[in-house]
């Protein structure tokens, strides 16, 4: 290790992210300037990449979870040679720019994960160590390893404090995910104040006792950072690897070091002084020395070259292992369709009732049999939920090839973790729980959703149908809080054909996340339309279930379980149209000509029903329609009396439509 240059890169790397911060006048400089020899070490010595290849495939991941602290990987990332160039760097936080506040997938290249609400990066790190544990133990052979890399994240006090971060870090415990590396920026600071004024736990001996192998070390002393990070990389002993790093914040401004205000811009105006303290010229503005640059071009050389030896063994591989090899492409490529799917999910008889829960357990596991990197998890709910992959096994520490993820009563971790699977690219993930605790997971799917992630919830239970669970379990306001969140499709089916529908939907998609929302109760097979009819009609979001045969006077609208009182309340009105809508968002993306012939304007007398929150159904029925909802909390009673009691029947539809 040259810590001569590396000590100057990270100095450099400090007055980058000074000048940034300065230049627009707003940011975070605690974390690069007190990071900055972690960032030296990690960039300048330890992690497995390749610049030139961000998708490297046997890559270190980095993540950066304090992403607040993003002037710290985006210096680093120029530094170290990816498609970052200064100019990218002089504008931070620029309208369109490859240098946003925090940092986002798809954006930057090098960034790893969308970061910002504080913890979340470290539920992503875990999904990343989940998804290279079961990769190795699928794709490396006696002859061959291909991935063999650790999964890397720089969190501070803010991240390790939210809820989140508690939650995956004994996930990843539990599971022995010995190649997930989290150093802790520990420098005894939070945003408002110091650090004792929220949290007074003894780090080492919390981590060491929820399973983790913990060192404390000087963040600043090149030689410890070195042999910390060599040292857990080296010891696959079943445990994940926290290095305590204590720095100072804000290290290099004087006048804020060590203090609260270093976390923000607060330090901005001093750095001319502080510059030329850390012995960058004077009058120089993103300043990086030709020593610098020289070492960094040297090591990508050395990266490079890393990279190309391994390409010989994965040549290699692929030759001794051709159906693999296939499989892990398709796996990256993301080649399925919703249409090869549907042909391996039998019909459901036209006659016949089943909750869309049981039929979203037959399915999936149709599903597996024919994708083989679908893997799937629960909230502890296997058993409600019915998402169990029978024959798959069990992911843990003594089998990496299970393909079912026993998350525990972690929810707000589960929807974190699988980001993170999805951010890898190599499995195909769902998660399940009841859709009441979706509010538990809201974060995480908030992100997938921004980063275009393809996650799918299998979220059940999904109305007051509930019954006796009460109103804690009944979610009336959940579906219509998550169809509000942009990029994100909700699809409540009606029956198992549109249950099938949403699952092919799913786990087609690749521009985001699904999230279903399926019953307890059972619901009858709408065998007045062909299964074809049902399933297609779910990939468009929605279609005309029963057609009228008289001249038209109505159309009734309605998703899941009140798609049966739709039809009933219909019946002996010749003049009267049944529209299923299972998803809104695949609805309105598509042309016009279509959602008219669904829904065509004339038509002004419209009926919604839906067992939830009303406000949203008002753009399909228009200001002279009407909406069957429930714009209160549930009640505690059989499902079938709170319908009743809450005015979701048959009975309520026709008389809307009298």
């Amino acid at each position: 290790m040259n810590k001569a240059l590396l000590a100057q890169a990270a100095n450099e790397a400090r007055g980058l992210a000074m000048d940034a911060v300065h230049k627009c006048s707003s940011g975070h400089l605690g974390l690069p300037l007190g990071s900055a020899e972690i960032g030296a070490v990690l960039f300048g010595e330890s992690l497995q990449c390749d610049p030139a290849d961000p998708k490297w495939l046997n890559r270190d991941r980095f993540i950066l979870s304090a992403g607040h602290g993003s002037m710290f990987i985006y210096s680093w990332l120029h530094l170290s040679g990816y498609a970052v160039t200064i100019d990218d760097v002089s504008k931070f936080r620029v309208l369109h720019s490859i240098t946003p506040g925090h940092p986002e997938f798809h954006e930057t290249p090098g960034v790893e994960s969308t970061t910002g609400p504080l913890g979340q990066g470290i539920g992503n790190a875990a999904g990343y160590a989940l998804s290279g544990k079961m990769a190795a133990a699928k794709y490396n052979t006696a002859d061959h390893t291909i991935i063999d890399n650790h999964i890397i994240a720089l969190a501070g006090d803010g991240c390790l404090q939210e809820g989140v971060a508690r939650e995956a870090i004994a996930f990843a415990a539990h599971n022995q995910l010995d190649n997930l590396i989290v150093i802790y920026d520990s420098n005894d600071v939070t945003l408002d104040a110091m650090a004792k004024v929220t949290q007074s736990e003894d780090a080492q001996a919390l981590y060491t006792a929820l399973g983790w192998e913990t060192v404390t070390i000087d963040g600043h002393d090149l030689d410890a950072v070195s042999a910390a990070v060599a040292a857990a990389k080296k010891n696959d002993n079943g445990k994940p690897k926290m290095i305590i790093a204590k720095t100072i914040i804000g290290k290099g401004i004087p006048e804020v070091a060590g203090t609260a205000k270093g976390h923000g811009e607060g330090g901005a105006k001093f750095v001319d002084s502080a510059k030329k303290g850390l012995g960058i010229p004077e009058g120089t503005h993103f300043y990086v020395s030709d020593a610098v640059k020289a070492y960094f071009a040297d090591l990508k050389a050395k990266r490079a070259a890393s990279h190309a030896e391994w390409n010989t063994t994965f040549a290699a591989w692929s030759a001794a292992n051709a159906g693999l090899a296939a499989e892990l492409d398709a796996a990256r490529n993301g080649s399925l369709t919703a249409e090869d799917l549907l042909k391996v999910i039998p019909e459901y008889p036209a006659e016949g009732k089943a909750a869309t829960r049981n039929s979203g357990g037959e399915i999936i596991n149709h599903l597996a049999k024919a994708v083989p990197n679908l893997i799937t998890g629960s909230a502890d709910l296997f058993g409600s939920t019915k998402n169990y992959i029978t024959g798959g096994g069990d992911f843990s520490a003594s089998n990496r090839t299970g393909r079912n993820i026993w998350f525990g009563i972690r929810e707000h971790a589960m929807g974190a973790i699988c980001n993170g699977i999805a951010y890898d690219g190599l499995f195909l993930g769902s998660c399940a729980t009841f859709l009441v605790f979706a509010d538990y997971c809201r974060p995480s799917i908030r992100l997938a959703a921004l980063a275009k992630l393809p996650v799918t919830y299998i979220f059940t239970h999904d109305s007051v149908g509930v019954g006796e669970d009460g109103p804690t379990h009944q979610p009336v306001e959940t579906v219509s809080g998550l169809r509000v969140i942009p990029n994100l499709d909700v699809i409540r089916p009606g029956d198992a054909e549109e249950a099938a529908g949403a699952f092919a939907a799913a786990f087609s998609r690749t521009d985001g996340p699904t999230l279903l929302a399926l019953s307890r109760q059972d619901l009858p097979h709408q065998g007045g339309a062909s299964a074809a009819t049902r399933r297609e009609g779910t990939l468009k979001g929605g279609y005309v279930l029963v057609k009228e045969t008289a001249a038209l006077e109505a159309i009734v609208i309605a998703t899941g379980s009140e798609v049966q009182w739709a039809v009933e309340g219909a019946k002996g009105k010749p003049g009267v149209r049944v529209v299923s809508l299972p998803c809104f968002e695949r609805f309105d993306r598509q042309d016009a000509a279509y959602r008219e012939s669904v829904l065509p304007a004339a038509c002004a007398k419209r009926v919604a029903i839906e067992a939830g929150v009303s406000g949203l159904w008002w753009k399909y029925v228009g200001t002279q329609g009407q909406i069957i909802g429930i714009d209160r909390f549930g009640i505690s009673a059989p499902g079938n009396t709170v319908f009743k009691e809450l005015g979701i029947t048959a009975e309520a539809v026709a008389k809307a439509l009298a």
